[in-house]
């Protein structure tokens, strides 16, 4: 049986389009978690691939109002059912009533990041056996350097479960998702027509200046090395070796 390992060598040199055939054609419980314009990309390819895609988002409770419109125009253009994930209210409102609204400000963003996308994520992805994210290598020079076409998910596999992630456009820039987008007429968040570039939720997401990295957007007032909100944790492990 081939291991991870070596699937990932014998995907790594084949286009996004093929490895999402590879893997709806292996996993039939498998999920495409959608939040940015590569994910849109991603789905702009599966919806052609299977009859099965399966979709979800994270609703944190602070996302623009333009992102709330971009999820809907991607549900209709694609005639699909997003599953939208919350995070549990207990948690938000003890966190919101010990910290107030901006804590992540002068603690950090783990914390919030957490409540608010990490454990309704991993509650999602208990259910199923693999997920497609639109990860790229470039995004984030710190901790996305080393993202490999597919891999086991060791922050959300479980003793009784191995979670594989598959990340189809690891090797693309943002330009080639940027011409895809462009070439097939696939919607987009109406924020990067405001300078946006990597977005997020609205407090902790700003434009970024004519020649600064996307992730300069995101948690400015943190290090370059740990923008991560915890979905992709392995890439922090991978970066600190």
């Amino acid at each position: 049986m081939e291991s991870i390992t070596e699937l990932n060598e014998r995907l790594n040199g084949q286009s996004p389009r093929a490895i999402l055939k590879h893997a709806f054609g292996h996993y039939d419980s498998i999920a495409v978690s959608f939040s940015g314009a590569e994910d849109v990309a991603l789905i702009e390819m599966a919806h052609k691939l299977t009859d099965n895609l399966k979709v979800f988002t994270l609703d944190t409770a602070r996302l623009h109002a333009e992102t709330y419109a971009f999820i809907e125009r991607v549900r209709e253009h694609y005639n699909l059912n997003i599953e939208i994930l919350f995070p549990d209210a207990t948690e938000v409102q003890e966190l919101v009533s010990e910290k107030g609204l901006f804590s992540f400000y002068r603690d950090g963003h783990k914390e919030c990041c957490g409540i608010r996308k990490v454990n309704p994520l991993r509650r999602k992805l208990a259910t199923v056996d693999a997920w497609i994210t639109g990860q790229r290598k470039d995004q984030s020079p710190g901790t996305r350097n080393d993202v490999p076409i597919v891999q086991i998910d060791d922050g959300f596999s479980t003793a009784d479960k191995q979670l594989v992630k598959f990340n189809p456009l690891a090797n693309w820039s943002s330009k080639e998702v940027w011409d895809y987008i462009r070439v097939t007429e696939a919607p987009y968040n109406e924020l990067h027509e405001k300078g946006f570039v990597s977005i997020g939720c609205q407090p902790c997401t700003r434009p970024v200046l004519p020649g600064q990295h996307e992730r300069e957007g995101r948690w400015w007032w943190e290090e370059a090395t740990q923008k991560e909100c915890g979905l992709h944790a392995g890439n922090l492990i991978a970066s600190e070796k």
